[in-house]
């Protein structure tokens, strides 16, 4: 089904403690419009993702046990379409401030060991699912393609149009996958097969379906993310 654009009526400290979820990065709020008004967003916005970025950890964040997934509560939700990717010619590129730019295909993609964590996914609508997701560490594909110094951000192109950019401590992050899998089996197209972005960093919106390209950057670009240029909060992190 076509997302329309969402209600941002909850704050984050309000969602979190729907999820269960704490965090001192959340005394200033700029996601939602509870509290506060966009112009005061985005005024505390660079001030936000300074405190994110000192809380977010390469530490595992705890998982779940298998027994805790939620299968019907994981809404699909996207902003355009679902798009049809024929998966004898999909490739995964890497790209921009690397030395050895990368293309994968489907298999060889999944000859990588695969990762599989079940970790609560948390949409900015106000609802919640716990999934497990199943695939290769996005730090393991990017290490192949020899990263330069310079690179600070990641960019995410998907094959409906969506895009994203993230800061590249959380994309290196261990629990930061590109996934093939949901719940153990094969990621439906509706979830965003052939590849989606999964972590538990990152609020929903920030993880893309049907990822084709990723981009290394050394700087945000004027676009920065899909719901972010409408307003919403780029750094985004849990």
């Amino acid at each position: 089904m076509s997302l329309i654009f969402p209600k941002r009526t909850l704050s984050r400290r309000q969602l979190l403690k729907i999820s269960g979820l704490t965090g001192m990065g959340l005394l200033l709020d700029s996601c939602g419009t509870t509290f506060l008004s966009d112009t005061m967003g985005r005024t505390f916005e660079p001030l936000n993702q300074k405190l994110e970025e000192l809380l977010l950890t390469q530490h595992p964040i705890p998982e779940f046990p298998i027994s805790a997934i939620e299968p019907d509560k994981l809404l699909i939700n996207t902003f355009d379409f679902s798009p049809k990717i024929d998966l004898t010619q999909f490739r995964l590129k890497i790209d921009g401030e690397v030395d050895q730019p990368k293309q994968f295909s489907m298999t060889e993609i999944q000859n990588f060991p695969l990762t599989s964590m079940v970790i609560r996914h948390i949409c900015v609508e106000g609802w919640a699912a716990i999934v497990q997701w199943g695939g290769v560490r996005l730090r393991d594909l990017i290490s192949l393609a020899q990263p330069r110094s310079n690179a600070r951000y990641v960019y995410f192109k998907s094959a409906d149009g969506y895009y994203e950019s993230w800061d590249i401590a959380s994309a290196l992050h261990p629990q930061t996958l590109m996934v093939y899998q949901k719940n153990g089996e094969p990621l439906p197209v509706a979830n965003g097969a052939p590849l989606r972005l999964a972590s538990p960093v990152k609020l929903g919106y920030k993880q893309s379906k049907w990822v084709t390209q990723i981009t290394l950057v050394d700087r945000l670009l004027p676009m920065k993310g899909y719901w972010e240029d409408r307003g919403y909060e780029w750094f985004a992190g849990l």
